[in-house]
């Protein structure tokens, strides 16, 4: 599902690599958690399979696209199979709920009344149940993530990518989102979540890559942080 091979990404004006001959294999139904410290290059990882980078050197390969060699007009669509999340949310803050997670459906041209069955169902997926009329600023941060999830999952990717989305939520808050990424991983969603959350990673005892220096240092299943 995700194959990364021997990738390694140079940004100018840094003395080392964000990655340095890197790779790993990522299957299907899998949640990884990648840990280490601030620019161990967890978030460079992460762009990579969102196709948001490219390596300076090396493969990826995701959902059977090479990210390499794919031409600039098939990346929208592939963006369509994976969902993010953010730490910081970014959700429009003009829209309510309903339009903000009804606005990832739009964009990729589904149908209104597949739009207006499937927004309440994946609210109430997420306990957000009534609340779709709300604006972002209405709500506390813990129902902003839960919108900002809604949004990924609401069109069913195959991959979702977490980057941090505990990281500005408090622990009670970040358990019940933590047993939400569960719950989607049940029903067979690859997850692959970046997090600095020691706690997370040894209650759930999930796969655990460690990046330091851009390089895998250890990868562990059913592992702590």
């Amino acid at each position: 599902m995700i194959r990364i091979e021997n990738v390694s990404k140079n940004y100018r004006g840094s003395n080392r690599p964000a990655l340095a001959d890197v790779s790993l294999e990522i299957e299907k139904g899998d949640f990884v958690f990648l840990v280490g410290a601030s620019g161990s290059g967890k978030s460079s990882l992460l762009r990579l399979i969102l196709r948001e980078e490219i390596p300076s050197s090396g493969a990826v390969h995701v959902l059977g696209e090479n990210l390499v060699g794919i031409p600039s007009r098939r990346i929208p669509f592939f963006r369509r199979k994976l969902g993010v999340v953010f730490q910081d949310f970014r959700l429009l803050p003009n829209k309510t709920v309903g339009q903000n997670v009804a606005f990832s459906m739009e964009v990729i041209g589904q149908s209104a009344g597949l739009i207006e069955a499937a927004v309440p169902e994946v609210l109430r997926l997420v306990g957000l149940d009534g609340k779709a009329d709300r604006l972002p600023s209405e709500l506390s941060g813990g129902e902003q993530q839960r919108v900002a999830l809604a949004r990924a999952i609401v069109n069913k990717p195959a991959i979702l990518l977490a980057d941090e989305p505990t990281g500005n939520l408090d622990p009670k808050t970040s358990e019940e989102i933590m047993a939400l990424l569960d719950s989607i991983n049940q029903t067979g969603t690859t997850v692959v979540m970046a997090t600095h959350d020691s706690g997370i990673v040894n209650r759930y005892r999930k796969r655990v890559i460690e990046l330091r220096e851009g390089q895998i240092v250890r990868d562990e299943k059913s592992a702590g942080y």
